[in-house]
């Protein structure tokens, strides 16, 4: 019979342990409880043959509760130790971010992270009768720590990128705010990623790709959009009305957020019928 023991005292993790034990239908395998001097105990017992059903049964189990009870543990600290001359509540946005990052990863990116678990349990249980839990999650899983440490990284980066773009929306709207608009109304026509401009005539609005002479660009690309958001704020018209030709993406919420209010959004006029039949006869060709 092989057994192993798993050492812990948090009552959570006790219960969350029994419970997935007690819904094991591996054949010969179960599990009995004790209390000693220092810890908890959980054993679980293997009468079968099987010997790579029981490794597995305890390497998932493990990796289960670690990601529910100890990864978000593991941010906190990382955030706390690295990032630590970070205001409470940018540490508590990184926070978010990371989350954010690990909820929404793909399935491919998660069976890496978890084989990192996945392997040191099954090296771990392969040499030793029992685990003390806390132990074993802050000095054996060094790959794992490092791989949330990197997860940390990219958090702290969307912050770091999310408030410099919130600066930089601030700013464009304080100057839009101090200087009186140039013309009544400007068409942008959004349609494969790119931007046109008509004006109030629907006649069309060159749109600079001089450099020198783009001064209201942010400094992250040099796409036409960012030109055209360009040509926008020196013109400064009082009303933009966008005709979409497909969905709303980041470059349009920017204008919204910039513009607020002057802003009118629009997908079944005349210029959007046009531009929708242009665009279809160009696809079919």
């Amino acid at each position: 019979m092989n057994s192993f023991c798993i050492k812990t005292n948090n009552i959570k993790i006790i219960n969350y342990l029994l419970k997935k034990l007690e819904n094991v239908e591996i054949d010969g395998i179960y599990y009995s409880t004790n209390k000693f001097k220092i810890y908890n105990n959980i054993i679980i017992h293997n009468k079968g043959d099987n010997i790579s059903d029981f490794e597995n049964l305890i390497c998932n189990i493990f990796i289960q509760t670690i990601i529910e009870f100890y990864e978000n543990k593991l941010i906190k600290e990382i955030i706390n130790f690295n990032y630590f001359y970070f205001e409470e509540y940018e540490k508590n946005k990184i926070f978010e971010n990371c989350i954010d990052i690990l909820e929404t990863m793909g399935k491919e990116e998660k069976n890496k992270k978890e084989k990192l678990i996945y392997d040191e349990i099954l090296k771990y249980i392969k040499e030793k009768k029992s685990m003390i839990l806390d132990g074993f999650v802050r000095f054996r899983l060094k790959e794992y720590v490092k791989y949330i440490d990197n997860i940390v990284d990219e958090g702290v980066n969307k912050y770091i990128i999310d408030k410099e773009y919130t600066e930089f929306i601030n700013l464009l709207k304080v100057y839009i705010e101090s200087k009186k608009s140039e013309i009544d109304l400007i068409h942008l026509i959004y349609i494969n990623g790119e931007s046109i401009l008509l004006d109030k005539n629907k006649n069309f609005i060159s749109i600079t790709e001089n450099i020198f002479n783009a001064k209201y660009l942010s400094d992250i690309s040099f796409s036409s959009n960012d030109f055209a958001l360009n040509t926008l704020l020196t013109l400064l018209p009082e009303k933009i009305e966008i005709h979409l030709i497909e969905k709303e993406d980041e470059f349009i919420n920017t204008l919204k957020s910039i513009f607020e209010g002057r802003i009118q959004i629009c997908s079944d006029c005349n210029i959007c019928r046009t531009y929708k039949m242009l665009n279809a006869t160009t696809l079919m060709k």
